[in-house]
């Protein structure tokens, strides 16, 4: 039976609803503006258009999956970030708005002088390319230890037009050549494996290599302190993205490790996320 735009909303979010879905219209919209290749201003627009067979199969298939779990950045293929869309898969962690906080505080720190700045954990590359785009006068490097990120980094670079960044596989600092960046960032995994949460939402389809870290969530986050000095350029910033409860131990790591002026500011909600600190040489 022909189904409207508006009755095919209000059906698959009632679906999602009973599934447990944070976000039930608004996956529900992402879902069926993919399918029409439309905007989401046309499903407000056109609220009375009938989807086609073709369309309303696709879309239920879309639900479907879904209403088991999976992302919708995975189910659709990319994710927008800043100003970028990126494309997504299930080797790498899904960009959140959390972490444009990260961009956001590196790029008000990154010196008007700076001419290299290096992403540790690039995963789609989101952190990096979003500096690259603001920074076109900056080199960006981004590193992971997965082959499938470094590629998927690359794609998204070539995509979206950015010719400043290139990407690399290294475990942390292993394969970087040795140099110095005004500024290093990093996203890294520090969740603690016995976290609850792992087993709940989006994050159980993630990679669990990219989400969790021993030492409860800590070891990561105190090897790239420790490593980081021997790679940062004199007065050059380290910014790390973490948990929001994990701001006073990873501000005692960055002490220990010789940095200053450490502190940890909070994401879009109000809660404890970046920690950065300056360190002289």
């Amino acid at each position: 039976m022909p189904i409207s735009i508006e009755n095919a909303l209000q059906e698959a979010a009632h679906l999602l609803t009973e599934h447990q879905s944070p976000s039930p219209r608004i996956d529900a919209s992402v879902l069926l503006c993919h399918v029409l290749d439309k905007p989401s201003s046309y499903l407000y627009t056109w609220p009375d258009k009938v989807l086609t067979d073709a369309e309303q199969s696709e879309f239920d298939v879309l639900i479907q999956r879904r209403m088991l779990g999976e992302p919708v950045a995975y189910i659709i293929g990319y994710r927008d970030f800043w100003s970028l869309r990126l494309n997504v898969e299930p080797s790498t962690l899904i960009p959140r708005p959390d972490t444009e906080r990260l961009v956001e505080l590196a790029l008000e720190r990154l010196p008007a002088d700076a001419n290299s700045v290096l992403d540790l954990g690039t995963g789609t590359g989101a952190i990096a390319l979003s500096i690259a785009c603001e920074r076109k006068d900056v080199q960006v490097m981004g590193v992971d230890l997965r082959s499938e990120a470094v590629a998927l980094a690359e794609r998204n670079q070539l995509e979206n037009g950015i010719i400043n960044a290139h990407f690399a596989q290294s475990s942390w600092f292993e394969n970087i050549p040795a140099q110095t960046f005004n500024m290093i960032v990093s996203n890294p995994p520090y969740i603690d494996p016995e976290d609850p949460h792992l087993s709940q939402g989006d994050v159980c389809f993630e990679p669990k290599s990219a989400l969790t870290a021993s030492d409860h969530g800590l070891a990561d986050i105190r090897e790239i302190c420790q490593q980081s000095p021997r790679f940062l350029a004199d007065n050059g910033w380290l910014m790390i993205e973490h948990g929001y409860d994990q701001g006073d131990p990873v501000r005692t790591i960055f002490s220990d490790a010789g940095f200053i002026d450490v502190e940890t500011l909070h994401d879009y909600a109000g809660l404890d996320r970046v920690t950065l600190g300056r360190f002289a040489n």
